[in-house]
């Protein structure tokens, strides 16, 4: 069954092969998702800064009744930071609307701000947020990190 599948992750973390979306669920009710997705089987719980349902997500993780390392919880850096200090706050942010030790994966939700999406050319600011997650994979905060809505060239950028 898919629900108990996983692909593993170039640094060995496995991932699960399917997961539960939370964009457009607000903070209100995600945890009731959560909640709900875990007990059919889901260990793989997506979120975002953007979304601002962080806080509920973790509450959907906690009483969940499953142990948290037995879930996957992914994260994404708001799209619009650009730069290494605000990455890294931003990050030790969603740690703590999260309140969890580590974020199991954390991407830059895109290579451009969405007010601009597709738009100019953000490759500085992406080596400065890609540095800022290097550095709190290096520190423990994360166990894997990568990217969202990358074009190739934005990749190979980085």
């Amino acid at each position: 069954m898919i629900l108990n599948e996983n692909y593993t992750l170039s640094n060995g973390v496995e991932i699960p092969k399917l997961g539960l979306g939370t964009w457009r669920v607000d903070d209100e009710h995600v945890a009731d998702a959560v909640r709900a997705a875990v007990e059919i089987g889901y260990r793989g719980i997506d979120s975002a800064q953007a979304y601002g349902n962080e806080r509920g997500v973790v509450e959907g993780v906690r009483t969940s009744g499953v142990p948290r390392d037995e879930l996957f919880v992914t994260t994404k850096l708001a799209a619009e930071i650009k730069d290494r200090a605000g990455a890294a706050a931003a990050i030790d942010e969603s740690l703590e609307k999260l309140d969890i030790d580590y974020i199991d994966l954390m991407l830059i939700h895109g290579p451009q701000p969405w007010d601009d999406f597709r738009g100019g050319d953000y490759f500085e600011g992406n080596r400065e947020a890609w540095a800022a997650l290097e550095d709190a994979y290096q520190a423990g905060k994360i166990r894997a990190i990568g990217v969202s809505n990358f074009l190739h060239r934005d990749i190979k950028n980085i």
